[in-house]
């Protein structure tokens, strides 16, 4: 899922973030949640400059997030194997959540001056030797270097650490490099699936219904089109339904999208009544509302939602004929080979994204 905005223009907020936020959310990287390619880049991290911590490290303006992320099981009965290899013993390295703030960490020193960073030994640089991680984590040893992508953006970063001083010396910053510029084509490839999304929004664009998508389990908006825009107005701010559209939100329309994302089945809320925001306008109109999930399609995992409005104040809909909406919608993004059906949960149809 992109961050690609209504032809209207932007949504509040977005104004004052950064290009580097502005290309992660774009890309679908502005989140901390796992991501199998980065964890398996980051365990080939770790195995090249045999590390025991690797990390593949968006960074917003925020926070810091690890897509990717290697740290070697610390199993009893590994650790007890004097044989094993330093990639299978394992160490102790508590690390809750794939997140950090900007204020934890040399990552961010990375970014901001736009060149690998090499620590032997923490402790022996005053200006980063008081860093929490160096206290909370144990962290004594890093080496990391940028991820510039082709609009030349520094988004984030590709790190190893470890628990002991190391002596990293040319040879691995040379290999840190060579990861990062590998990494990017990981990257280019979002790009490519990024301009095929900017075509279907197009299309949905032209839609005379409106049509709003919404990212990963927290339904973040991400993107609505002219009419939605027109309809209901811009959001209050970024974020999931119920912040963006308080009135959809207190109609039950974010808990409808939940339920799609969370059951992998459509589902569609009728008779909600909005106070009309169209200028000339005034009164209520009735709305109702198809929510269909939507898979990636190299995983078939569930990533966000699709929902299409209908207003109904003039004439009686019947929950069929939404529902045959969405379909035709669906059916006319599969004849332009932008994305690809896949069956969907229990029987039903989910709108498959290439990403």
């Amino acid at each position: 899922m992109t961050d690609v905005m209504s032809t209207q223009g932007q949504f509040p907020g977005a104004a004052g973030e950064s290009e580097r936020t502005r290309r992660l959310r774009s890309l679908g990287l502005n989140d901390p949640s796992a991501d199998e390619a980065f964890d398996r880049f980051a365990h080939l991290a770790a195995s090249i400059t045999r590390a025991p911590i690797a990390m593949v490290n968006f960074i917003n303006d925020e926070r810091q997030m690890f897509r990717g992320l290697y740290i070697p099981p610390n199993s009893p009965e590994v650790v007890a194997d004097e044989g094993a290899s330093w990639a299978d013993r394992g160490i102790a390295f508590d690390l809750p959540t794939r997140q950090m703030p900007l204020s934890h960490g040399f990552c961010p020193h990375v970014v901001a001056q736009r060149s690998p960073l090499a620590l032997d030994d923490i402790l022996a640089y005053p200006r980063f030797a008081g860093n929490p991680v160096v206290d909370e984590l144990g962290v004594r040893a890093y080496l990391g270097a940028p991820l510039v992508d082709d609009t030349k953006t520094v988004i984030g970063t590709v790190c190893v650490l470890d628990r002991e001083p190391r002596q990293w010396g040319r040879e691995r910053l040379r290999d840190i490099q060579h990861l990062a510029e590998a990494l990017l084509s990981e990257i280019r490839l979002r790009d490519n699936l990024l301009a095929q999304q900017q075509e279907m929004f197009a299309a949905f664009d032209g839609s005379p219904f409106p049509i709003m998508l919404t990212d990963g389990p927290g339904q973040e908006i991400r993107y609505a089109n002219a009419q939605h825009a027109e309809t209901f107005g811009a959001p209050a701010a970024y974020g999931a339904i119920g912040v963006g559209y308080p009135q959809l939100g207190a109609a039950g329309l974010q808990q409808a999208v939940a339920e799609a994302y969370h059951t992998g089945r459509a589902t569609v809320l009728n008779d909600v009544r909005i106070q009309s925001g169209r200028e000339g306008q005034r009164g209520q109109q009735i709305f109702s509302f198809t929510c269909t999930p939507m898979r990636t399609a190299r995983t078939g995992q569930i990533n966000g939602v699709l929902t299409v409005g209908m207003d109904v104040t003039a004439q009686s809909r019947t929950e069929e004929e939404l529902g045959t909406l969405a379909a035709l919608l669906v059916d006319r993004l599969q004849q332009s080979g932008t994305v690809a059906g896949r069956p969907g949960i229990g029987g039903d149809s989910g709108l498959v994204l290439p990403g």
